[in-house]
């Protein structure tokens, strides 16, 4: 769920009256400078920075089992795409400004968390355009002013070949079916229903067979991926506690809606044993991805700021030690995921946006 978060970034910026401006670049002499230009001060982690896509709302990047290509999420009236459609991008090529990848999701109705399958020819996504060819309506403002994200009844989970063409449906269940994930194993599929009443992560064979319930307490579980070795999860959730927080969350869900102002996130062996919550930093901490080495996790996180809108990157150890800050941007950094050999980490920022409310893909080269 890309979109949702994006516009909580603009709503709550239309109540502060100023922000602090992106530090402005300097002239580059080379090639080089012109990377590391992207680079804001202490994000020690990135040796080079490059910018992958130029407009629009771009996010959710994840790589190919290979690491060649990246498969992503983009809102972009240019391309088409009035709201969230799958493009693929081989992401050593130069990219330029106006070029547009090429479409995998049909193009209708809206898409959201795709992922490559095992080899690497085929593209894992959630779309709602069975239902509905035009882009399914946004929750107008509510009257109580709660910030709130559209669980969209129409989403089912489609594999498709690299040329768009749908080849198999895994979900069709009444109700929610999405935020769809792979295991580095190839064998194994995480997502998120609400086929049981709640917002719970399941889990299915490769195929679609075999789907298991893994998480059982109230709450909105989404958001989760499989640590590299395939036998862990790490995940974000809202999970009221107080009365008057269940009671809202039961009858927001009515309405086809959550309220993700504040989430924590939880670990867990990959059948769902051995769960355990590993921040309770407040806020809003989510897109978490596992570390290289399944010993960190990386995620983004509003935890630290005074205003609520600048979401930047950390890592943390997984038995909850260890917190650092990754990134320091302004505004927004978020869906940090790393490439399968752990080279590169690629993530979606506001910065280098010249000034505009664009959000692009960006592409670090990683050094611990």
């Amino acid at each position: 769920m890309k979109t949702t978060y994006l516009g909580l970034i603009f709503l709550l910026l239309l109540f502060i009256a100023c922000q602090p401006a992106a530090p402005k670049e300097e002239p580059a002499t080379q090639e080089s400078s012109a990377v590391d230009s992207l680079i804001y001060p202490g994000e020690k982690h990135f040796k080079s920075l490059r910018q992958l896509t130029f407009a629009g709302d771009n996010a959710e990047a994840y790589w190919s089992f290979d690491d060649s290509r990246l498969v992503f999420q983009a809102t972009n009236e240019k391309w088409g795409a009035h709201c969230d459609q799958i493009f693929m991008m081989d992401w050593a090529k130069e990219q330029h400004p106006d070029s547009m990848p090429e479409l995998i999701s049909t193009g209708d109705g809206r898409t959201t968390c795709s992922y490559f399958m095992p080899g690497d020819t085929t593209i894992l996504y959630a779309s709602t355009h069975e239902h509905d060819a035009s882009c399914p309506h946004s929750p107008a403002p509510r009257e109580d002013g709660k910030y709130v994200w559209p669980i969209y009844d129409s989403f089912d989970i489609y594999v498709a070949d690299l040329k768009g063409n749908i080849v198999s449906q895994l979900t069709n269940e009444p109700g929610y079916d999405a935020e769809a994930t792979v295991s580095p194993k190839g064998d194994k599929i995480v997502f998120t229903s609400i086929r049981s009443g709640d917002l719970e992560l399941y889990t299915m064979d490769i195929d679609g067979s075999n789907v298991k319930q893994i998480t059982f307490e109230l709450g909105y579980d989404g958001g989760a991926f499989f640590s590299n070795s395939g036998d862990k999860l790490i995940f974000r959730s809202s999970r009221p506690k107080t009365d008057a927080e269940i009671a809202e969350y039961k009858q927001l869900l009515t309405e086809g809606l959550v309220k993700p102002t504040n989430m924590e996130l939880y670990i867990c062996n990959a059948d769902g044993s051995d769960l355990r919550q590993l921040t309770d930093l407040g806020n809003a901490n989510w897109s978490p991805f596992f570390h290289p080495s399944d010993e960190k996790v990386i995620f983004s996180s509003n935890h630290a700021s005074e205003r609520g809108f600048e979401f930047n990157l950390y890592i943390i150890n997984i038995d909850g030690t260890g917190l650092e800050r990754v990134t320091y941007d302004p505004i927004f950094d978020a869906f940090p995921v790393f490439s399968y050999s752990g080279k590169y980490l690629v993530f979606s920022s506001n910065r280098h946006n010249g000034g505009t409310r664009d959000t692009n893909l960006f592409l670090a080269e990683w050094q611990d």
